[in-house]
């Protein structure tokens, strides 16, 4: 990753299949930082979120956003400035394609975080303050691991949407320069430009043995080990194993480090938990200052806050208004409300098909172990590998591009519903489900009395996501070329892709205001309402 590099300078990539284990493992390891990055973060963001009532009045809208802002507005932001802070190596170019696939992976775990970290049951945090634990403790013991099952099956959503957004990540496109950078996702790129379905198909069976690989190695013994948070009093009879994990434990020496390993942890539990008590008999002792120095960091937060959005709205007001008639406004967020029409509609198709699906396998464990690692590869199949067929079956049978189009906006997104569904589902109490199998309940009322309500708060989380990027997706899905063909559907997404590729910098910016304004409108009138619900009427209490 250090290697000298400059902008001029071409980086050698052959589409001889006897490259792809070496580009797959470079591919691996940039998702390995990322996905290191994202849980990092999504720890802190959703700490803040859910513990500060006035800090998730700016962390959630925020977090809003970024999750629609696509990807190739993050890396037209960030290759330039991470280039110029490691001038003459690869290194910031390998930073900026992280970045992007960081992107791709942290919004969803944060969500799925804070959705846990609000909706822990009262009996267990009354347990907690029955035994006095810490905030620190409390946080460890008992909210950590409630959030662990719905966190590791979001992490398995996230690193599949690292997958299908690698293209975007490693073929970076900066100045006029295109640096294709080694991995499956610059493979698929060059292979796509040269036309050639042998060399896609190389690189598809290639991320099918990497996904079924790291299925085995990582996520499925990361499965059965999490089976034990599990918020139920009975235990199921059909318990998740993993023969790596059987390896692992049985393994002497992984016995010795689990050692050394817990004896660190019980010194910085006993490090923190006597600095957690002073700070609380502090805050007793002194609680009227603590309040009112919170109160003024509080007001100095959201001054500075309102302070940059004013400056920067100010800013973009007058560069939007220099060159754009407001009739134009006018049309763009006509197109915005078009685009809104679509992801709505698409959302709910996908509700329709994916939740019964999801629900089904996040109760069967058997059905569970089959079909995740294909769920995976199915998810992370790139999407931009469909346009050209729906490019040519459009201009062949001369079908409506407003329609058809639309599909292409949610083929990546509608994998956030099911494995939110799934994980939701794989969470329900066991002696929730022996109690409908001992009092015969069935049917609709089965689902109406415990399915609909288990999944609840995962599947409102799905559907924020998928709605979130589906928004991000429209710019690629509503613009479609293929050879010399363009397609354009009517949205505010087809906007921003068309300015984009003509370099009318103005313009983008109006839509991704644009785009941005319906994203918080609809999840301040509708997502965020149900999600409030689902999470406070549906908690396992």
């Amino acid at each position: 990753m250090a290697v000298p590099f400059t902008m001029t300078g071409t980086l050698p990539l052959s589409l001889d299949p006897l490259n792809l284990p070496y580009y797959s493992l470079r591919t691996i390891l940039r998702m390995f930082y990322a996905l290191i990055l994202s849980l990092v973060f999504s720890f802190v963001y959703a700490t803040f979120a859910a513990k500060s009532k006035k800090a998730e009045l700016i962390l959630i809208p925020v977090l809003d956003i970024l999750q629609s802002v696509p990807i190739l507005g993050f890396l037209s932001i960030t290759v330039t400035g991470f280039i110029a802070l490691f001038p003459g190596s690869l290194l910031g170019v390998e930073c900026a394609s992280i970045f992007a696939i960081f992107t791709s992976q942290a919004w969803n775990m944060t969500f799925s975080l804070y959705q846990s970290f609000i909706s822990v049951p009262k009996e267990l945090t009354e347990v907690a303050t029955l035994y006095h634990l810490s905030p620190w403790r409390r946080y460890w013991r008992l909210e950590v691991p409630y959030a662990v099952p719905q966190l590791l099956w979001n992490t398995m959503m996230s690193v599949s949407g690292g997958w299908f957004f690698v293209v975007a990540s490693e073929a970076i496109t900066v100045s006029g320069n295109t640096i294709l950078l080694p991995g499956i996702g610059s493979y698929i790129a060059v292979a796509s430009k040269a036309k050639s379905i042998e060399s896609i198909l190389y690189a598809i069976l290639t991320m099918l043995i990497v996904i079924l690989l790291y299925d085995q190695l990582l996520f499925r013994p990361l499965l059965a080990w999490c089976d034990k948070f599990k918020a139920e009093l009975t235990a199921n009879e059909q318990l998740p194993s993993s023969w790596v994990l059987t390896m692992i434990r049985r393994a002497k020496l992984f016995q010795f480090f689990t050692k050394i390993w817990l004896g660190f942890l019980g010194i910085i539990d006993k490090t923190f938990q006597p600095l957690s008590l002073k700070v609380s008999v502090l805050e007793n002792d002194h609680k009227n200052t603590y309040l009112l120095v919170g109160k003024v960091v509080t007001f100095f937060f959201f001054f500075f806050f309102a302070a940059v959005f004013i400056f920067y709205g100010f800013k973009a007001y007058s560069y939007i208004f220099a060159k754009i008639s407001f009739p134009e406004i006018q049309h763009v967020i006509f197109l915005g409300s078009m685009t809104l029409i679509r992801v709505v509609t698409l959302c709910a198709l996908a509700s329709l098909i994916w939740v019964p699906i999801g629900v089904m396998i996040g109760l069967n464990r058997r059905l569970t172990n089959i079909l995740q690692p294909w769920v995976q590869f199915m998810a992370a199949f790139p999407a931009n590998l469909f346009f050209p067929i729906v490019v040519v079956l459009i201009v062949k049978y001369h079908l409506t591009p407003d329609i058809w189009l639309s599909p292409l906006m949610i083929l990546g997104t509608q994998w956030y519903i099911l494995f939110n569904v799934i994980g939701g589902a794989s969470t329900i109490p066991y002696d929730f489900q022996e109690l409908t199998k001992n009092f015969h309940v069935k049917g609709w009322l089965l689902w109406k009395k415990l399915y609909l309500p288990g999944i609840a708060p995962a599947y409102v989380t799905g559907l924020i996501t998928a709605a979130g990027g589906s928004w991000n997706a429209s710019i690629v899905a509503e613009y479609v070329s293929w050879g010399d063909k363009t397609i354009e559907a009517t949205g505010v997404g087809a906007y921003i892709a068309a300015n984009t590729a003509a370099g009318d910098y103005s313009r983008i910016l109006l839509g991704v205001i644009v785009l941005s304004g319906f994203v918080l409108i609809l999840n301040r009138i509708l997502w965020h309402p149900l999600y409030l619900f689902a999470t406070t009427r549906y908690r396992l209490d």
